[in-house]
Order: structure tokens, then sequence, then C-alpha cells
């Protein structure tokens, strides 16, 4: 990413959860914030847009982008009946839970590239959102700054559990960042858990979808957003454990497909390419 102009990425990313919201039934995801933190003439705009939204490639994409989204958020619904207050959302993009948070006592904190933070900000006053008092704003480049200093700085409070979301963001980013804040997350108190995506490397993917790879990483890196960092399930695991964390369920298309859309028959379906990992924070860390 460019300083001074914001994410393409989530830009796009926003635009895949609105068109979920107009194109596809019965929804995976419902967000109701979806289209209007796009601004006016978004619907137009998406369904001016429908035959390249129903190619093959960007509809395994739309799948991918809606359930990631609403893993995360059920698994938020378990963390927070378990007693967790804080919400971290990083790289937090055009993510609307914020706006439409259910949980009275939940604090959000909203982690992302200080350009992107801006340019959202003005984009939910356009669009006449108010953000809640429950949400603060950290603005961290992962690449340069500290996760601990940006979330100390809108208050987060360390002593606490917290559970963490992470979408959309690793695969561009370099290994070292990841690791980096993945031990800044190992790091809360024993309670607090994370959900983040990530993909598997092009070369143990089949011929079909090292083609929908390819054109999609092509895309990204067009975008001046290479793809940079790919783990296996195995080797991310122990990185994993390693750090502090625990219980871990590591869930792709085998998993997911049959939970988020089964009996469709709109081809809305999870390709191979990326995965979910939820992990806990279980030991003090190292």
């Amino acid at each position: 990413m460019d300083a001074g102009r914001p994410s393409r990425t989530a830009l796009a990313v926003a635009g895949l959860r609105a068109a979920h919201q107009i194109m596809d039934g019965p929804v995976v995801f419902a967000d109701p914030v979806a289209l209007p933190i796009l601004g006016p003439g978004a619907e137009a705009r998406i369904r001016s847009d429908e035959a390249r939204l129903r190619t093959p490639t960007v509809r395994f994409l739309r799948a991918s982008v809606v359930a990631r989204s609403r893993f995360a958020e059920d698994t938020l619904a378990t963390a927070v009946a378990d007693g967790v207050r804080q919400y971290v959302v990083l790289g937090a993009g055009l993510d609307t839970f914020a706006y439409r948070n259910p949980y009275p006592d939940l604090r959000v904190f909203e982690v992302d590239h200080p350009a992107t933070q801006a340019w959202k900000r003005d984009t939910l006053a356009t669009a006449g959102i108010l953000p809640p008092s429950s949400v603060a704003y950290a603005g961290v480049d992962f690449e340069r700054d500290t996760l601990a200093e940006g979330l100390a700085r809108a208050g987060f409070d360390r002593s606490r559990p917290a559970f963490v979301a992470w979408l959309g963001v690793a695969i561009y980013l370099t290994r070292d960042a990841i690791v980096d804040t993945l031990r800044a997350i190992a790091a809360l108190p024993i309670g607090s858990g994370i959900v983040f995506d990530y993909s598997l490397p092009p070369d143990t993917l089949s011929e079909g979808q090292r083609a929908a790879f390819q054109a999609m990483a092509d895309r990204a890196a067009a975008e001046g957003e290479p793809w940079r960092s790919f783990f296996t399930p195995d080797a991310l695991a122990a990185d994993l454990r390693g750090l502090g964390f625990g219980a871990l369920e590591d869930v792709g298309p085998v998993e997911l497909n049959p939970r988020y859309f089964a009996g469709r028959t709109d081809g809305l379906v999870l390709g191979g390419i990326s995965r979910l990992m939820h992990a806990a924070v279980t030991r003090p860390p190292p």
C-alpha cells in the first residue's frame, strides 16, 4: 500500500460483502451496513457489474470473504459468552461490525493503516454513519509500528482478555511481520483468542486451484499489494503452539461448505486456496 491512499483491497472486499447482500440468497453473512458504508449509488454500481461478479473466480472470492466474516463473528459470539469484553479488528478496512455491534458492553478496537483509517472515517461521515462510543481507532502500519503501542494509545486494556479478528491481511505481509503480530497477541491474558485467514502455498494446490490463485495474485500485484506469505497447516500449527497458542481450530472448504453453503443452487461455494485458523491463548508467553 502507498502512503497517503487507502487500500484498494479494503474497498474491493467491502464491495464483495455488499454484493452478497443483494446478489446471493440466502445470505451467509447478513450485514445491513455493507451497502450504506459504500455511499450513494452503491447498489446501482454493483448491479451494473453483476456479470463480472458472477464469474467463477469472483464468486469463489466472494464466498471466501463472507465465510471468513461469518466464522469470525460466530467465534466472537462464543468469546463474548465466555466473558471477553474487548474485540480487536486488525486490518479493519471497511469492516462494519462496530456499527452494528449487538453487545452493549463490548469495546471494539479498529486497527489499520492510517491512510485507510482516515479514508474510512470520511466514508462513514459521508454515509451519515455515526461511530458509537464503543469503538476506538488505532492507526498502525503493520510493517513498521508496534501493535501493542498502537492499541495502548487507543485505550486497550492489556490486563484483560481480548478476541482478535485478522482477516484478509496476513497474505500481504512478510512472515516476520506475521509472527511478530501473533507474538503480540499471544502475550495477552489467557482466555484471549484470534481468528485469521491464510493462504496455502501454490505448489500444494490442484491445477484448477492454481489457476484461480494465479489470477487473484496477479491482480493484487498489479494493484501494488502483492501476496507475500503462505503456510501449510502443520507448519502454521507448530508456529502457533511455539508462541503459546493452543486449542487450534483450522478449517477450510471441507468444514465450512457444509456449515455455510449447503443446499445452495447459485454456485456460491468455497474453493481450496485459503483457510481459517482459530487459536486461543492457553498459557503465559514463554
